[in-house]
């Protein structure tokens, strides 16, 4: 049976209203993943990681491992931008981490390799665990209880660049009709707004930091 042509223009619509969601999510989260290089400059010239914490990066290369599994087609097929994204993500964590880990001083850098250490076996046993014991679509369900995220003292930019990110992966898993993209970003679009309102809300201007973005002993 031939499809009619009002069913081509709509199957095209949507599947150009789909990609465009995909690639603009993107397109935000590459700016996401290259807003701490100003940070990382400072920290290759002043060769030393200063009161900067390294946690956030651990937090976002474990994201971006779980979600680029989850978007690889033995779990979820037909999202592959989800692959993309967060496979380019895990590069740019990975870099932060080795640049920190080098310019640390001991004590930073033994808890630093732990960590990093800890992720990728984490991220070693979500793969054999849903491999083995579970079969699409539930792993698609025991990926999503083991993600994690963590946006915590992110400037303005950032903070914007997140929620366009979320906006248009909500878009994205709407298109596609996948719960496990369109729920997360969805909460992560209306965190974003309200994060956005309360920047604007009790923001400064001019105003400069007094301490670094991101303190910790790690």
């Amino acid at each position: 049976m031939e499809m009619s042509a009002t069913g081509r223009g709509l199957f095209s619509t949507y599947s150009i209203c789909s990609n465009a969601a995909g690639i603009a999510g993107n397109l935000f989260a590459f700016v996401l993943f290259v807003s701490p290089t100003p940070t990382f400059r400072r920290i290759i010239r002043s060769k030393s990681t200063e009161q900067f914490s390294g946690l956030p990066y651990i937090y976002a290369l474990l994201n971006c491992l779980i979600c680029l599994w989850y978007g690889t087609p033995i779990v979820s097929p037909g999202i592959i931008l989800v692959f993309t994204v967060n496979s380019v993500g895990a590069v740019f964590q990975l870099v932060y981490i080795l640049i920190f880990i080098i310019y640390a001083e001991r004590s930073k850098k033994l808890k630093m390799l732990g960590l990093l250490l800890g992720v990728f076996a984490a991220f070693a046993a979500v793969v054999s665990i849903s491999i083995c014991l579970f079969q699409p679509p539930n792993r698609q369900t025991f990926n999503l209880v083991i993600r994690t995220r963590s946006v915590e003292y992110m400037p303005f930019y950032l903070s914007l660049a997140t929620f366009l990110m979320s906006l248009s992966f909500f878009a994205y898993g709407m298109f596609k009709q996948d719960t496990f993209i369109y729920v997360p970003n969805g909460i992560g679009g209306v965190l974003g707004i309200i994060q956005l309102v309360l920047y604007w809300r009790y923001s400064r201007p001019n105003e400069e930091p007094t301490t670094p973005l991101l303190e910790s002993n790690a």
